[in-house]
């Protein structure tokens, strides 16, 4: 092999080594080591219909209702109507036939510039305080943060996890049910079951372009490599925790954006949380918040820095406690 070759590769190696060795260092002491779980004063409280402010409870009390569903929504006044009409839909009617079932919705308004508070307001005034609530965070925290956020002020032995677009079907709630229910045995009653996607990109159901493709298929590959085994669809916005995982699993999380689900089910591994994944119908529905590209890359740079932080120890898995 002629020597300006060899020499060629092994400085290509050593850079390669260096860039390793800086992107471990940039992770390490880039991270913030607690959980941020801190709230703003006007964060503690939600408006009753008639306008008064009541406290939210927390996730570390004793359930009172049978579900909880928190919906993350930042700039959603158009899609939000929609999303809640079904789902109040399904969940009266689930309780006139069901008179032992009860629930509460928790609309998170993260940070939002538009009317969102007030549009989800509207259902508070319409089904009471006791069904809808709307915690509207002071500044935008990210989908990870305003999901963490409405789960420690939720009162559900289960706590479902859907997005505000309604790309989801809301009846399928009973398919993600059934696979919560499937999982055997739970320890310490902690079990989470995923709606997933898989079955659409197998069926070419939801169309998207060669490059989004090319992304999807890399981003799979990272999650897999680095974080999350055994689970094909880590992103649909349509999970079910047990009151117990939800507690254990939030209290961990450090990611606020985009990736926050796949640290959530990296967490949830490393406590050896069963995860059931289950089929559900989807629907891609405009007005995405996701840039493509960029949003793609900021997801895979979280990938490689939740496994290294992990890995270094910036990052801890925390016990429950209280959020201030």
């Amino acid at each position: 092999m002629d020597c300006g070759l060899c020499e060629l590769i092994q400085c290509l190696a050593a850079l390669a080594v260096v860039v390793l060795i800086l992107v471990i260092l940039i992770a390490h002491f880039s991270a913030s080591g607690m959980v941020d779980l801190r709230r703003h004063e006007k964060e503690k409280y939600f408006l009753s219909a008639d306008g008064e402010k009541e406290a939210f409870p927390s996730i570390q009390d004793p359930h009172t209702r049978e579900l909880s569903v928190v919906v993350p929504s930042y700039n959603e006044e158009l899609r939000l109507p929609a999303m809640m009409e079904e789902a109040m839909e399904y969940l009266e009617t689930r309780q006139k036939q069901q008179p032992s079932f009860t629930y509460e919705v928790i609309v998170v308004d993260d940070g939002s510039k538009d009317k969102t508070t007030e549009v989800a307001l509207n259902y508070t005034k319409k089904y009471g305080a006791d069904k809808v609530r709307v915690l509207t965070l002071v500044k935008n925290r990210g989908k990870g943060g305003a999901v963490r956020m409405g789960t420690l002020s939720s009162r559900g032995k289960l706590v479902l996890m859907a997005d505000a677009d309604g790309a989801t079907k809301f009846t399928d709630i009973e398919k993600v049910e059934s696979g919560l229910r499937d999982i055997s045995p739970k320890p310490d009653n902690m079990a989470i079951s995923c709606g997933s996607r898989a079955h659409l990109e197998e069926e070419s159901v939801a169309q998207r372009s060669v490059f989004r493709t090319f992304l999807m298929y890399g981003f799979h590959f990272l999650v897999w490599f680095f974080c999350v085994k055994g689970i094909r669809d880590t992103q649909c916005g349509f999970k079910l925790f047990t009151r117990e995982a939800a507690l254990k699993t939030f209290s961990s999380l450090h990611v606020e954006r985009w990736a926050f689900d796949v640290e959530l089910l990296y967490i949830a591994q490393c406590f050896k949380i069963p995860i059931a994944e289950v089929a559900v119908n989807w629907t891609e529905i405009e007005g995405s918040k996701l840039v493509p590209f960029w949003s793609w890359l900021q997801m895979g740079l979280d990938l490689v820095f939740i496994r290294l932080r992990y890995i270094t120890g910036a990052w801890k898995l925390e016990s429950p406690r209280k959020a201030d």
